[in-house]
């Protein structure tokens, strides 16, 4: 445990000093800024308790001129006065600004970054959860990391320094130090470590109080709290979690209260009144320490406590910047396994197949693909059905190369897809998801994704895209038409449409996109029979001249495909056009009666039963 422990503390000492390479890198000014601040901050402590004070006792001990001794002070006020307008130039202008540029060139290395890692890191808890803590306030947090290592280092030699000048005035004076010592190091440790503690058993309790706080100020909530009694179960869940932060609170009060009392003790009490005693009895009984060393020893003794105690704090954040800058570089650091820059052949635009040879995959060690045989060939319709799990959506992931099989290979016109330039290999195709996600922006920018069309034709290609999903009319009917906004995240007059027509525009993405292969993912999910109908329609006639990929459970949808796959465990069951697998009479066959059979009982229920 102590050598793990060990290792942890190496570990942050060598991500302080990562931090700093980083900065330096990105902003050298500012570093160089910070440092001279820092210095200057203890030389100040330093100067004004081991020097100005003895000259200005010893001056007027031996008769000094009162002129001179104005003098000195008048150029210690200036030079302080210098030293505090540089540090406000600090603070109000040049770390305003280094933050600003830190933020602006570390993000692009982490957006940078972000973009070229393969779609698994994001599916990945571990690798999510790093990840996000290394985005949360990156760049305020790179700053405070650097400046707290500036204050370790200069607060280190400050310490020793403060040590010498007491050690030079009176030896034993210099035990009183140990006290501070103590309270910083010992004490102060054990209260944050409690406090840590605290923190931990309190944290199930803030979750549920954060959440109940959520949920009374969501609109998503505001319906059902109004109309249901919910409002007493979240009243009651409230009242326990505060309870049990107060429970909390009271397991740990008479260790908090009793580790604060000798923190406060050991770091101010016993040095400030134990080496005032000690001082006032070296000069007033043995009259071995002269008013100057006094002053000098009082003075010290005060510089000394908070010297310590800004030293303890910058040790303790460093420690704790430590283990963020450990996620930072771990995320900067890392080498993609699909690097999204990845540059290779280019795969042109014609497309004469597509093949899955004896591909196998899963996902961790749960087996998805088995042995997986198909081919896409030209500029024909496929389809791919199949229960929940079977494998679809896995097979379009492959074919965009979000991941690579673990065994076997993909292949465009015979050769491994692995081999082409990735971007242009992506750029073959126009997809749309089933789990899509629609940004704050204009209707036309959330179908072009920013697609580079002249502007000419921008409008003209946005406008028949959703014509063919079949939600133009509705967009017309907004405000702003094809240039109003999505969502309400910004504007408050942005528009929030049903599931089912922010699904067609989704699908208009895949229409807008001119590319040889078109890939529709449940684009009819959200949609009633009519609507999906007319939309597989255009799909069809749409997409003649381009390979159609689409996954679809209602398998009245895929009659016109040229060709379906079955899925089953993984594994392609069946295949033929919709015609030969009913003529099977196998798994196809049985799953589109029970459908139809549903459908029509619906639809009886409609006319003649309840509904009728």
């Amino acid at each position: 445990m102590k050598e793990k422990k060990s290792k942890s503390r190496i570990n942050a000492v060598r991500n302080n000093f990562y931090a700093l390479r980083l900065v330096w890198q990105m902003c050298p000014g500012p570093v160089i800024h910070m440092a001279i601040a820092r210095l200057l901050s203890y030389f100040g402590w330093l100067f004004y308790s081991a020097f100005f004070m003895r000259y200005v006792i010893n001056a007027l001990q031996s008769g000094e001129t009162f002129k001179s001794i104005m003098i000195f002070i008048g150029i210690t006020v200036a030079v302080f006065a210098t030293m505090a307008l540089y540090n406000s130039f600090i603070q109000g202008y040049v770390a305003p600004l280094a933050n600003t540029s830190l933020n602006k060139q570390l993000y692009q290395k982490l957006f940078k970054k972000s973009r070229n890692v393969e779609l698994e890191c994001f599916e990945n808890s571990e690798f999510y959860d790093k990840y996000t803590l290394a985005m949360k306030n990156a760049d305020t947090r790179l700053y405070d990391t650097v400046d707290q290592l500036f204050g370790v280092l200069f607060g280190f030699f400050a310490s020793i320094f403060a040590f010498i000048f007491m050690f030079q005035v009176d030896k034993l004076s210099v035990a009183f130090i140990l006290f501070p010592i103590i309270g910083n190091f010992y004490f102060r440790r054990l209260i944050n470590h409690l406090e840590y503690k605290r923190q931990t058993d309190m944290a199930p309790h803030n979750r549920r109080i954060d959440y109940i706080n959520r949920v009374m100020y969501l609109k998503d909530y505001a319906k059902e709290i109004r109309l249901t009694k919910i409002f007493n179960l979240l009243k009651r869940q409230y009242t326990e979690a505060i309870t049990g932060v107060a429970d909390v609170c009271k397991k740990y009060i008479n260790k908090s209260v009793c580790f604060h009392w000798f923190w406060v003790m050991f770091t101010f009490s016993f040095i400030f009144e134990g080496l005032l005693i000690y001082g006032a009895y070296k000069t007033l009984v043995k009259e071995t320490m002269s008013l100057a060393q006094l002053a000098v020893i009082t003075s010290m003794m005060v510089s000394t406590t908070w010297i310590l105690i800004g030293f303890t704090d910058s040790v303790t954040a460093s420690l704790k910047n430590g283990l963020f800058v450990d996620y930072l570089k771990s995320f900067l650091e890392y080498e993609e396994k699909i690097p999204e820059d990845y540059d290779g052949a280019d795969p042109g635009t014609k497309i004469e197949s597509i093949e899955f040879r004896n591909v196998v995959f899963g996902y961790k060690d749960i087996p998805v693909l088995k042995n997986l045989n198909m081919k896409f060939e030209g500029t024909k319709t496929y389809a791919l059905v199949g229960h929940n799990g079977a494998g679809k959506s896995t097979i379009i992931k492959l074919l965009l190369r979000f991941y690579d099989p673990t065994e076997g290979e993909i292949l465009l016109n015979g050769r491994n897809i692995k081999e082409f330039n990735l971007q242009k290999y992506r750029a073959l195709f126009a997809t749309a998801f089933q789990d899509n996600r629609m940004f704050s922006m204009s209707v036309a920018d959330n179908v072009t994704l920013g697609e580079d069309i002249a502007a000419e034709e921008r409008e003209k290609i946005v406008n028949e895209s959703l014509q063919l999903s079949g939600v133009y009319e509705k967009v017309m009917s907004l405000p702003k038409g094809i240039n109003t906004t999505l969502t309400r995240e910004f504007d408050d007059e942005g528009a929030v449409l049903s599931g089912g027509e922010f699904q067609k525009i989704v699908v208009s993405r895949a229409f807008a996109r001119r590319c040889p292969i078109k890939v529709f993912d449940e684009p009819s999910s959200a949609l009633d029979p009519i609507a999906e109908y007319k939309l597989f329609d255009n799909i069809l006639k749409a997409c003649k001249e381009n390979m159609l990929l689409f996954i679809s459970h209602r398998l009245s949808s895929v009659q016109n495909a040229d060709h379906v796959f079955l899925l089953e465990n993984g594994q392609v069951l069946e295949e033929g056009t919709h015609r030969e697998l009913m003529d099977k009479q196998g798994l196809y066959a049985d799953m589109y009666q029970k459908q139809a059979e549903n459908y029509l009982a619906d639809k009886t229920k409609q006319t003649e039963g309840i509904w009728a």
